[in-house]
């Protein structure tokens, strides 16, 4: 490293010490030289950091083996890693078994989720707020994630819900029309709806149908508080981004406040919301608990799961834009066999001789991770897990194993989605009361 490499300009070194702030909760200083050379140093080490993996709303990617260190994340991001402690007082709290995403560190960090379980268990009560960005006709298992983790805290807590769809999001980032944008967030609540949730609970909006009075309010007064210099910080934005990328992490933030549902939340100022998401949607929520105590509202909790791996191996997530890499909840049983069968990365040896000498490499292994997030037997995966490992299984059993889970949760998927009609849509979206939403 060079001297050179470390000279900036003034307003780089701005939005590079804006990024601490908001990234780790306070403001630095540098008054002296030295103080400034240290700073520049660090931020150069921050930004090889950076080059090694990359994780943005829009970009996951690492170098070397693909493999995102989740621990590395954890630093960066200056969330906790979700312990064993607070897992017991969920099962303690809400007397049901903790969901299996919860069990095997699906869902592995969080921000103030233990603040969250304190204000429960002396009777607050809280809301649950998350999201889709609708840019494909179905969804794929990846998407399923934080929709099954969140109708289980739903019914657990027995809480309310809403669900944003950012459908002008997708009109911004991607080439699609305002009206396709619509389109799609429709049928998406329709597999977001066929998950099970509450309609006495639930409250699932669009931002193209819901912003405006005092949804927009907020917007406009989180937006005075984040500077251009923030955003690019926090989300990597540049010159050549359009204005309509620039100005929309607000649209994402306010829904973490209630007083942005009025019919939902009249008088409930104070209510605190729990967002369970990916990791990658953490700089939202980074910038939305730097603004919320200046403009008078109570940080929003967060848990945060990993990210669904391609069939192809964990190199990021899945990806909607290459079909090979998902299973699409569409996806006939036929389709799934062969997805599974030719592009779920096999940790099995190259031959059953060395297989049944070396056993399986469980880390690399696609189908039991893929076991890992939907076959709910504890004892079942256990067992598979300890089989295929020590080569008494085949990676043919194995993926035969997959195929049947995935045939059946999807199988289920598609037999619910096929009852929710475009009125059972407007049910959800119909902008109206909950008087049962905590009942």
């Amino acid at each position: 490293m060079t001297m050179k490499r470390c000279i900036w300009t003034q307003a780089e070194a701005q939005r590079k010490s804006t990024y601490l702030s908001l990234s780790f909760g306070r403001r630095r200083y540098f008054p002296s030289a030295l103080s400034s050379l240290l700073f520049f140093l660090q931020m150069e080490v921050d930004r090889e950091e950076e080059q090694e993996q990359v994780v943005t709303p829009w970009e996951v990617a690492a170098k070397g083996d693909g493999k995102i260190d989740y621990d590395k994340l954890i630093t960066k991001f200056g969330c906790q890693k979700l312990d064993h402690s607070l897992i017991d007082r969920v099962q303690r709290l809400t007397g049901q078994l903790p969901h299996v995403f919860l069990r095997r560190g699906v869902f592995f960090a969080h921000r103030e989720f233990d603040q969250i379980l304190n204000a429960y268990e002396k009777g607050d009560k809280f809301y649950l707020y998350t999201g889709r960005g609708p840019s494909s006709e179905s969804l794929h298992l990846g998407h399923l994630i934080p929709f099954l983790f969140t109708k289980y805290l739903q019914d657990a807590f027995k809480v309310p819900l809403v669900i944003q769809l950012t459908d002008d999001e997708k009109s911004i980032w991607k080439n699609i029309t305002v009206e396709e944008s619509k389109r799609l967030a429709r049928e998406n609540a329709k597999d977001i709806i066929a998950c099970g949730f509450d309609v006495n609970r639930t409250f699932i909006f669009s931002d193209f149908g819901y912003m405006g009075g005092a949804f927009y309010e907020n917007v406009v007064r989180v937006a005075k508080c984040v500077s251009f210099n923030q955003v690019r910080g926090i989300f990597g934005f540049d010159n050549e981004s359009n204005i309509g990328k620039i100005g929309f992490p607000p649209v994402q933030a306010v829904p973490s406040f209630p007083s942005s549902f009025p019919h939902l939340f009249p008088g409930e100022s104070k209510l605190r919301c729990l967002i369970p998401c990916a990791i990658d949607q953490d700089p939202y929520f980074r910038m939305t608990r730097d603004v919320a105590p200046r403009i008078g509202y109570d940080k929003p909790a967060l848990i945060e799961s990993l990210f669904f791996p391609a069939l192809q191996g964990e190199a990021g997530k899945m990806s909607a834009g290459d079909p090979n890499s998902a299973i699409y909840l569409t996806d006939s049983d036929k389709m799934i066999r062969n997805k599974v069968n030719k592009h779920a990365f096999s940790g099995g040896q190259d031959s059953q001789e060395n297989h049944r000498k070396y056993g399986a490499n469980l880390e690399v292994d696609i189908p039991v991770k893929y076991l890992s997030f939907f076959l709910e037997d504890d004892a079942d995966l256990e067992h598979i897990k300890q089989e295929y490992g020590a080569g008494r299984m085949l990676t043919g059993q194995v993926k035969s194993r997959l195929i049947e889970v995935l045939t059946a949760l999807v199988t289920r998927h598609r037999e619910a989605r096929s009852k929710v009609t475009d009125e059972v849509v407007d049910a959800f979206m119909a902008v109206r009361p909950l008087p049962w939403m905590f009942d």
